[in-house]
């Protein structure tokens, strides 16, 4: 596979190639001087470097995809004069392709790159849960927490509500979405005020019940997500884009990730939202619910989450031991947990788990007005897609598990 940029968008390996066998070469002379032993012991670990670095296309050959395939497949969004998508394919780590189709928006119509911000939509759950799980890490929380733990105004229904139950769904908190004051027939959308994390737990406050009994039932819940934020903010007394900052950002090297609120930060490299309708795209980005941040307010790029998956391999910021409660499926009696298009799933905290023919796989998509993205890490095969669209009339899953058939082996 040609893994060369072309026209600066594809990721080369040469330069880091030639770099490293420079300062082997380099550093070997220099040592060597110091003695022949010592040059003997530099020149083997030098030509074990420069074998390696050299070698690096040929262990990747083994899953060559021509590029043109992966082209073929975002065909359709890639437009000089339209929105369109950012897609990655990591292999054990290593870019092997990554590339813009299509705009940033419709004034500048800048080129979408890697370094191009989107809206991540429910990928952020991932990040929610994570915050959360550092503050397991810490002692600061734990996992049975009751939701009165944490809020002891909270009404007597949250005494059955756990810090699990809302990390997997089985909260049974009501809908937030549901319960907001409906504005006037044709209020322009930029005149309806925007809730935000605490106005969604004021609202759930203010209800009596949930929709089933805790943890009896599987029900997809971005009231919940918006609740854990809160619990961040309650515990650490930080506000919750700041911790995600400081425990997660910073130390990944996430520079340009940030958990957007309006008039407080800006999204650099921004793309903005686009909706599609008769057969015309129109710039449209946010909505009523856009300003909560712990079910989708997050802003990303390829670059830093690239940054993002190698944290995840490696387990940079959590042990493998300490990760596993987010890559255990959660069970419930009645069968429950569903993909968004009804199939059997199965789900942990802020991943989807199900395989994908037969591939272990940790997933998630993400839906708001004018985004939609996905993230598939494929475990056993080290291999990670992801696809940030900035327009609403593709499925960015479909798109990405046909890029994952390209790749992956057929299973018995």
């Amino acid at each position: 596979m040609n893994t060369g940029r072309s026209k600066g968008e594809r990721f080369s390996l040469w330069p880091l190639r030639i770099s490293l066998a420079h300062f082997a070469v380099k550093d070997c002379a220099r040592r060597g001087r110091q003695g022949l032993a010592e040059c003997a012991k530099v020149g083997l670990l030098a030509a074990f470097w420069i074998l390696t670095i050299v070698a690096l296309p040929d262990c990747m050959a083994e899953n060559a995809v021509p590029t043109e395939k992966i082209d073929h497949i975002f065909a359709g969004i890639n437009s000089s004069r339209e929105p369109g998508a950012a897609v990655l394919i990591l292999r054990n780590g290593i870019t092997i392709f990554e590339r813009g189709y299509g705009v940033s928006d419709l004034r500048s119509l800048r080129k979408i790159d890697a370094q191009t911000n989107f809206r991540l939509a429910s990928c952020t759950k991932q990040f929610t849960a994570m915050a959360i799980m550092l503050l397991v890490h810490d002692g600061k929380l734990h996992y049975e927490d009751h939701l009165t733990d944490v809020f002891p105004d909270f009404p007597e229904y949250g005494k059955s509500i756990t810090i699990r139950n809302l990390l997997n769904h089985t909260s049974g908190l009501l809908d937030y979405e549901d319960l907001m004051d409906k504005p006037a027939a044709g209020t322009p959308p930029e005149q309806i005020p925007q809730i935000k994390d605490a106005g969604v737990l004021s609202l759930l406050k203010q209800q009596k019940t949930t929709k089933f009994p805790p943890g009896t039932h599987w029900d997809y819940s971005n009231s919940g997500y918006a609740v854990l934020a809160m619990v961040v903010e309650k515990v650490t007394g930080q506000s919750f884009g700041d911790f995600l900052h400081e425990r997660i950002f910073l130390p990944l090297d996430m520079k340009q990730t940030v958990a957007y609120e309006k008039g407080k930060n800006t999204v650099n490299n921004r793309a903005f939202g686009h909706t599609h309708e008769s057969g015309a795209s129109h710039e449209q980005d946010q909505s009523p619910t856009s300003a909560v941040l712990g079910d989708g307010g997050i802003y990303s790029s390829l670059d830093d989450l690239a940054k993002w998956d190698r944290a995840l391999a490696h387990h940079t910021l959590l042990s493998e031991a300490e990760m596993k409660p987010a890559i255990t499926p959660v069970h419930v009696a009645d069968g429950s947990v569903q993909e968004p298009d009804g199939t059997p799933a199965a789900y942990g905290f802020g991943w989807f788990l199900n395989p994908y023919k037969k591939h272990p796989r940790m997933w998630h998509y993400g839906e708001t007005v004018g985004f939609r993205t996905t993230i598939q890490r494929f475990v056993n095969e080290n291999l990670t897609i992801i696809v940030l669209c900035n327009r609403d009339d593709v499925v960015p899953a479909n798109l990405a598990l046909k890029v994952a058939d390209l790749f992956l082996s057929p299973r018995p």
